[in-house]
C-alpha cells in the first residue's frame, strides 16, 4: 500500500502482523481497529492473553460475576499503553435500558414495585466513557459501569476485556503499512467472540485466503 495513496479508513478492520513485524506483543498479533482517523489510530490486541481470567479479575475487583459462562474467558493484552486500564469491547448497547440494582435484582418478589422502578431507572445500561465503532455494531467501553453490570447477569451478550490498547499518531499506521507491517482486512466478529486465542491469527489471515505458510517476511515494523 502506498503512503500517498487516497486515505484509508481502517475502522473495523483487522490488522495481522506480517512475519517481518519482529516484536514481542505485535509478532503474529491480530489487532482490532476501534478508530481511524487522519490523526491517527487506536486498536485492541485481540490474540494475546494476559494471563488472567474474567472470573479471576472480577474476584479481584471484588465483584461477583453475574456470567458465569464467561469465569473462563481469557482477559487479552490489548497493548502496551496504559496496561493497568481495563478496555471493553462488546455489543453496541443501543438506547438506555432499565436494569435492576443488585439488591433489588436478588428480591424479585419484592413488594414495593414502585421503589424497584426508581431503582432501575437509576442504573441506566448505556455507560459512562464508551467509543462506538462506526459501521460495527460495537462500542468500546472503559468505565467501570459495563463490569458492574456484568457482575448483575446483565450488560452486553457478548464482550471481550483488554488491559491495555495500542495507538498510532498521524501517518504511523500509514508508514507501517507502506513498510509492509500489516496485512489489513474487514473484521469478522466471531473472530473477536468465539474463536480461541490460538486460532485468530490463522482465522484471521484466512479471511484473505492466506495461510501463515505463505506469507514472506516484510520490512518489520517502523
Amino acid at each position: 500500500m502506498s503512503v500517498d495513496a487516497t486515505p484509508v479508513d481502517l475502522t473495523n478492520h483487522f490488522l495481522i502482523a506480517m512475519p517481518g513485524l519482529n516484536d514481542e506483543l505485535f509478532g503474529r498479533s491480530v489487532v482490532y481497529v476501534c478508530e481511524h482517523s487522519p490523526k491517527g489510530a487506536l486498536g485492541l490486541i485481540v490474540n494475546k492473553p494476559a494471563g488472567v481470567t474474567l472470573g479471576e479479575l472480577f474476584e479481584r475487583l471484588e465483584l461477583p460475576l453475574g456470567r458465569p459462562e464467561w469465569a473462563g474467558q481469557p482477559v487479552l493484552r490489548g497493548g502496551p499503553l496504559q496496561m493497568e486500564r481495563g478496555f471493553v469491547l462488546h455489543d453496541d448497547m443501543g438506547e438506555p435500558v432499565p436494569v435492576l440494582a443488585p439488591q433489588e435484582a436478588a428480591d424479585p418478589t419484592a413488594d414495593d414495585a414502585e421503589a424497584q422502578d426508581e431503582g432501575a431507572r437509576a442504573r441506566p445500561t448505556v455507560y459512562a466513557s464508551s467509543l462506538k465503532v462506526a459501521g460495527a455494531g460495537l462500542e468500546l467501553t472503559t468505565s467501570r459501569d459495563v463490569l458492574e453490570a456484568v457482575s448483575v447477569g446483565a450488560g452486553p451478550k457478548r464482550l471481550l476485556l483488554a488491559l491495555g490498547f495500542s495507538s498510532w499518531g498521524e501517518g504511523q499506521l500509514e508508514s507501517e503499512l507502506g513498510d509492509n507491517a500489516w496485512l489489513t482486512v474487514p473484521a469478522d466478529p466471531a473472530i473477536l467472540f468465539e474463536v480461541p486465542l490460538a486460532q485468530r491469527y490463522e482465522r484471521a489471515l484466512a479471511l484473505l485466503g492466506l495461510q501463515p505458510w505463505m506469507l514472506t517476511p516484510g520490512a518489520g515494523r517502523a
